[in-house]
């Protein structure tokens, strides 16, 4: 114990000779990449400062010289003013004075850009000329806006030249711009230079120069616009002219300047400003590479330290994954072997042993077949073995196969086979691992048993189940009965349960309930709904729903449907229906029968008794009484013998027609029996204050039909034409109703032709909803109608084979109903008359 004590406090001074050796080496090289780095900083700082002040001095120095080019410009631009001034004091020659002056003034703005014209006042401040020379013409006739404000400064500063009797300049004046001055942008500021001629101490008249801010710029030499911008800047700060739009950038140098033009001038001031920004293309690369290289020396020694690091994490982390991957395969209950290229066993796990009965001794180093794998079976599972082996595809199902335990017993099992890859990426076997399925085998085998049964029970259903996802409206499950009726997705479904709009509460109802905590009642789940009798809208089946909500097996929401198909059902009850229907109507006619046999027979005595007493009585008086009387009593007497005949009659049709005898045709004139109809009436409606016209055909045939039914039919639809008419129209205004119209004509669109009869009326027409159930028995819009006169007018056509039906007239709009026309076609040859002649 002294002895290794001792040995180990001999080594400790190396321990920490070694520690600080390892500092050393690595962060001596970090130390002087600093401070390197600081150093060329501090020399890359100073000779970027001292190139800032070079351009600095060179700006100012630009600055300077371009300021006294402007002032040397104005002194000069007065030197001349002053000369003209001199010249025009010195001449007494007016004429050679004026051409003299007038040449110098034209010389000088010709030659100075920043003048644009020169003004020769007098003492009293009237303009004798100026040069450029204006157009008188085109000043009279239009006048320009920025001439009042010339004027103005021009006049202010002329007082002031007075005052001082000096030289003086006028204020800026900003002009406005205008269309058809193409130099409106060069002088869109202007000021005034005002020079006095003095002649004995006397001031005997001015000169006035115009200048522009922007040909102030002009004087500035075209090298330096090139590389600086000038701007002419007021008091203010505002902007007068520039030399160029063109924008600097922000690290741009600037300097500025107060220009003295004058002694009695406004402060003006010339700024100057560079572009393109100073740059140092050999100082940026310097610093580029300095930066680059110790940048690459800094991401070098942290690559050594984090591969250090990374080496002993790496070393640990394989310790702990062996001892982690030793305790996994240890407690896994999954069987695990591994192979050389040669098949051989090389390695099994605990779980492997106990699967099969063997130990790892006696398993490792044998190769196919293996002791566990039964002997009927070797062939079999060798032969997969080689095929998964050879497969490049790793299967994720796994391979199904036997295992023949040490005892005797087997067990089902799944393998899983993947390739074994060493660190160079060569592979250098396999390695398999077995799972038991012999239980979950067994249960699955019983429970697809089950379901097939169930499955066989639904698909034998006359009816449709669906079950669907109320989140995703996807069709769980289907039977045979819904697939062919409503196609494999869940439209049938949707349609079955009603209205569309139930879709939206499906989804919200599914929703809320995933947002609920779990748990939901089971009782609320399985709650089946009242069934439904649901008609689908593409077709004429009904069907009886069923539904509720079912958890389906991932756990969503889910509704079961149930649909029986109760077409027949409903088919069996519409006829019954109908057949009740047809009964009530059959005993109602029946009853309507015997009334008018009852009648007819009660009604033919009296009306024959009538008949009789009228004849009786004009036989009697005839002979007996006045003549004059005679021609009025007897054609009386006479009518009303016939009228009881002609009622008599028509009791005798309507009878025979409920008995459903044939109608005792004989071949008439329509022509009378529509006179007869329009005389019977007519009564009743001048008893209205309304009127009927006819509007009958020439030659007319003769045809062969029951005259007293016919009539009968007439009398019916000009009664209900008049109602119509009278219920359109009230009684003031009734002198003002269109007539009732009855015409006759022959129909030659069909063939053979057909007589065509017509009533028509002005009224209100017929509602649609009427005209399709007018002709039914017992349908009546009237009060005290017992809607049978127009299904006997129907049948007492049709009895004739002709036709019977209404129109509606629409006004020139197509907008308003006017009334209605009754259309009757009867043939001219009874299909009777016809068999016969054949």
């Amino acid at each position: 114990m002294k002895f290794s004590a001792l040995f180990s406090l001999l080594l400790s001074p190396f321990k920490w000779l070694r520690k600080i050796r390892g500092f050393r080496l690595v962060y001596t090289p970090l130390l002087a990449i600093v401070l390197f780095t600081s150093v060329m900083g501090v020399i890359l700082g100073t000779l970027h400062l001292q190139e800032k002040t070079q351009q600095e001095s060179a700006l100012f120095r630009e600055l300077s010289f371009a300021k006294q080019r402007i002032q040397l410009r104005f002194a000069n631009n007065l030197d001349a003013l002053t000369t003209i001034n001199r010249e025009i004091a010195a001449s007494e020659d007016q004429v050679k004075l004026k051409q003299i002056a007038y040449e110098q003034a034209n010389d000088l703005v010709r030659n100075n850009h920043e003048i644009i014209k020169i003004i020769s006042l007098n003492e009293k401040i009237q303009y004798l000329w100026t040069v450029p020379l204006s157009n008188a013409k085109a000043d009279s006739s239009r006048k320009n806006p920025n001439d009042q404000l010339t004027n103005e400064g021009l006049a202010s500063t002329v007082e002031l030249s007075r005052v001082t009797s000096r030289a003086a300049f006028s204020q800026f004046i900003s002009l406005n711009s205008l269309d058809d001055d193409p130099l409106a942008n060069e002088r869109k500021v202007v000021f005034w230079q005002v020079v006095p001629n003095f002649v004995g101490g006397e001031i005997v008249g001015y000169l006035a120069a115009l200048y522009t801010a922007q040909g102030v710029l002009e004087v500035v030499p075209a090298e330096l616009k090139a590389h600086y911008r000038f701007t002419l800047l007021a008091d203010n700060e505002k902007v007068l002219a520039m030399s160029s739009d063109r924008g600097i950038p922000k690290r741009a140098f600037s300097n500025q300047t107060s220009l003295d033009i004058g002694v009695l001038s406004p402060n003006l001031t010339l700024r100057i400003d560079t572009y393109p920004p100073p740059t140092n293309l050999t100082f940026r690369m310097l610093i580029g590479v300095v930066i680059g290289l110790c940048a690459f020396v800094i991401w070098s020694l942290w690559s050594v330290l984090k591969q250090m690091q990374v080496r002993q994490e790496a070393e640990a982390n394989l310790r702990t994954e062996t001892s982690f991957r030793s305790a996994m395969e240890n407690s896994t209950p999954i069987g695990i072997r591994a192979h050389d290229m040669q098949k051989r066993i090389t390695y099994v796990n605990r779980a492997f042993c106990e699967m099969t009965g063997w130990s790892a001794k006696e398993l490792v180093g044998l190769t196919p077949p293996f002791p566990f794998w039964p002997d009927a079976r070797r062939e079999e599972l060798a032969e997969k073995m080689n095929r998964a082996l050879k497969s490049e595809v790793i299967s994720k199902t796994g391979i199904e196969g036997v295992i023949l335990r040490r005892d005797g017993s087997q067990i089902q099992t799944r393998t899983f086979i993947a390739p074994l890859i060493n660190e160079k990426g060569k592979q250098t076997g396999w390695v398999t691992s077995l799972i038991d399925i012999s239980e979950p085998k067994k249960i699955r085998e019983e429970l697809a048993a089950s379901q097939e049964r169930f499955i066989t029970v639904l698909e034998g259903l006359d009816a449709a189940v669906s079950v669907v996802d109320l989140e995703t409206d996807a069709l769980l499950f289907a039977n045979r009965f819904y697939r062919e009726n409503f196609g494999d997705d869940s439209k049938g479904h949707f349609k079955l349960a009603g209205d569309s709009n139930n879709l939206e509460t499906l989804h919200d109802l599914a929703e809320d309930l995933q947002d609920s905590p779990p748990g939901i009642p089971t009782p609320f789940l399985y709650q089946e709904s009242e069934s439904e009798e649901i008609q689908l809208e593409d077709g004429n089946k009904w069907y009886e729903v069923r539904r509720r909500f079912i958890p389906w097996v991932d756990g969503h929401l889910a509704q079961l449907l149930i649909a029986t198909d109760i077409t027949m059902r409903k088919e069996a009850d519409e006829l019954s229906r109908q057949q009740e229907e047809r009964m009530q109507f059959t005993s109602r006619l029946t009853t309507m029968g015997e009334m008018a046999s009852s009648l007819a027979h009660e009604l033919n005595q009296p009306l024959s008794a009538i008949s009789n007493y009228c004849m009786g009585v004009a036989k009697r008086l005839d002979g007996h009484i006045d003549p004059a009387l005679n021609k009025e009593i007897l054609p009386a007497l006479e009518k009303a013998s016939e009228q009881a005949h002609r009622a008599a009659t028509i009791i005798q049709r309507i009878r025979g027609f409920v008995k459903r005898s044939e109608p005792q045709r004989k071949s008439v004139s329509i022509t009378e029996i529509i006179n007869d109809a329009v005389g019977l009436v007519e009564i009743e409606a001048h008893r209205h204050r309304l009127s009927i016209t006819s509007d009958l055909a020439e030659n007319l045939p003769e045809i062969n039909i029951d005259p007293v039914l016919i009539l009968q039919v007439l009398v019916n639809l000009l009664k209900n034409a008049l109602d119509s008419v009278r219920e359109a129209y009230p009684l003031s205004s009734r002198w003002s109703a269109p007539p009732v119209k009855i015409s006759a004509d022959l129909d030659t669109s069909t063939f053979p032709a057909m007589l065509r009869i017509r009533v028509t009326d002005a009224g209100g027409g017929i509602p649609v909803a009427v005209i399709e159930r007018m002709f039914e028995p017992f349908f009546s819009t009237k009060s005290d109608g017992m809607g049978m006169g127009l299904n006997i007018c129907r049948s007492v056509i049709e009895s004739h084979h002709g036709r019977l039906w209404a129109s509606n007239i629409m006004d020139s709009e197509q907008t308003k109903l006017t009334g209605c026309t009754f259309t009757i076609l009867l043939p001219l040859e009874s299909p009777d008359s016809k068999a016969r002649v054949e």
